[in-house]
């Protein structure tokens, strides 16, 4: 008797143990159904749609609003030591120059691309010059310009009037990645292959005067 009441315990603990052992795994199948799912637009801008299950983005939000809001950095002080404070304070901080020096380079990138553009791919289109393959010297740079062009218009929908402690930029750049990698991988292609077009057409005396008068309006 006391043998059957031994193993039904030791059969019970072993239940108790594979549970355990289960739990997480099982935890993790069902977050697998509500990963993250970003889809590319087939047509149109090529902003791309992004979807997050409603779980997901409830449990970010509410963590975000634990740690960020004014709320939750009373409470974290209460627990906090000042050096740690300071600490948080510091990250915050140097978060949104983070934040605001990649916009910045993004404007700055998007400024150089168009002046290229207007300046430079325009203008040789305009001249239909023998010999010159505007298209293969400069691959689809208007469609790098039209993706960063839409990159900038998303990052800064995001942070315009939200304040730096909530700023979530992340989103933006899963949004848009599939356009992204799509166009820059046509660009990329072609570079090695534009490098060495130009450096034929600066042989030719006549051509090369064309891209140098381009180059001086740049400047």
């Amino acid at each position: 008797m006391e043998s059957k009441e031994a193993t039904g315990k030791e059969n019970m603990v072993t239940k108790k143990k594979n549970l355990a052992f289960l739990r997480p795994r099982l935890y993790m199948l069902e977050r697998r159904k509500t990963d993250t799912v970003v889809e590319s637009s087939v047509s149109g801008d090529h902003s791309g749609t992004l979807r997050r299950s409603q779980s997901d983005r409830t449990e970010y939000n509410q963590k975000l609003q634990e740690k960020m809001t004014p709320q939750g950095e009373c409470s974290l002080a209460e627990t906090s030591t000042p050096e740690e404070e300071h600490q948080m304070r510091r990250m915050m901080a140097k978060r949104e120059k983070i934040i605001k020096e990649l916009i910045q380079t993004e404007k700055d990138y998007l400024n150089d691309l168009e002046l290229c553009v207007r300046e430079v791919v325009q203008p040789l289109r305009n001249k239909k010059i023998d010999r010159l393959d505007v298209d293969g010297l400069f691959s689809n740079i208007e469609s790098v310009h039209q993706i960063s062009a839409k990159l900038l218009s998303l990052l800064e929908e995001a942070t315009t009037d939200v304040e730096p402690a909530m700023q979530v930029i992340g989103e933006v750049f899963l949004q848009i990645k599939g356009p992204m990698e799509d166009i820059y991988k046509i660009y990329c292609y072609h570079h090695d292959e534009a490098h060495s077009v130009l450096e034929s057409y600066e042989k030719e005396e006549e051509l090369k005067q064309h891209l140098s008068h381009c180059i001086q309006s740049l400047k």
